[in-house]
């Protein structure tokens, strides 16, 4: 699996294709696994990056774009750079 943002963990538990759980329900779900401390989200953005650059090449731009994307990954742009800065590009 490729690491997932708070933000994608969410729709992904509350999509009709995914997990069917309503928002609400998704969304304490994941509040609570962060609260535990139970969840890195620049490690999972690490994780996402680079499942990325296995598959295609991407500039340091494009892969912080792709990670931050309301269409993509949803990480914040403070964990997308980190990703970006721990894998090198």
């Amino acid at each position: 699996m490729m690491g997932m943002s708070k933000q994608g963990l969410i729709r992904q538990l509350s999509s009709d294709a995914g997990d069917g759980f309503s928002v609400k329900d998704a969304t304490v779900a994941v509040n609570h696994i962060e609260q535990q401390g139970d969840v890195d989200w620049n490690a999972e953005a690490v994780e996402a990056g680079q499942a990325y650059l296995d598959m295609m090449g991407m500039s340091r731009s494009g892969l912080i774009q792709q990670l931050t994307s309301d269409a993509g990954d949803q990480f914040t742009l403070e964990q997308a750079t980190y990703a970006a800065d721990q894998l090198g590009v």
